[in-house]
């Protein structure tokens, strides 16, 4: 089974290396001794993230999560990076694709499938609902130094 590989890591930043998203299928996750899901990695933990998750995820034609899920209290976003499918929330599927992206709230009931002829892969970012407030939106700091490479 592939493994995600740190990068460089020091006080301020970690970085990773999931590998080439046509090889997403290498990965298997692992949920408990009868469930096994192919083709999704968590990132998260790997460069020690503080405020939330992140997964990448393959599809292959004709495939689908085959469950709805919720959260208690985490939201979530969803990156479609290639391919087609559809997203269910709530019982209204939606057609997605490459540049297509999905916010779904904690109580949201979703799914996504595979109706395409292509891998449909995606990006989803998991954090905690209903937190960013406007003085998160007005948190960055633009620095007054040169950047050198």
């Amino acid at each position: 089974m592939k493994q995600i590989e740190l990068i460089a890591t020091a006080s301020n930043f970690s970085a990773a290396n999931i590998g080439k998203l046509s090889e997403l299928n290498d990965y298997v996750l692992q949920l408990g001794p009868d469930v096994k899901i192919p083709g999704k990695v968590f990132g998260g933990a790997a460069i020690g993230a503080t405020g939330g998750d992140f997964s990448f995820q393959v599809f292959q034609p004709g495939t689908e999560t085959g469950f709805l899920h919720t959260h208690k209290k985490h939201e979530e976003l969803y990156f479609f990076l290639s391919g087609q499918g559809e997203f269910q929330v709530d019982g209204q599927v939606i057609s997605v694709g490459e540049g297509s992206v999905v916010r779904v709230a904690p109580d949201g009931r979703r799914s996504v499938r595979n109706n395409g002829t292509a891998p449909l892969v995606m990006l989803c970012v998991q954090y905690r609902g209903a937190t960013f407030t406007e003085e998160d939106a007005a948190d960055g700091v633009i620095l007054n130094e040169a950047v050198t490479w």
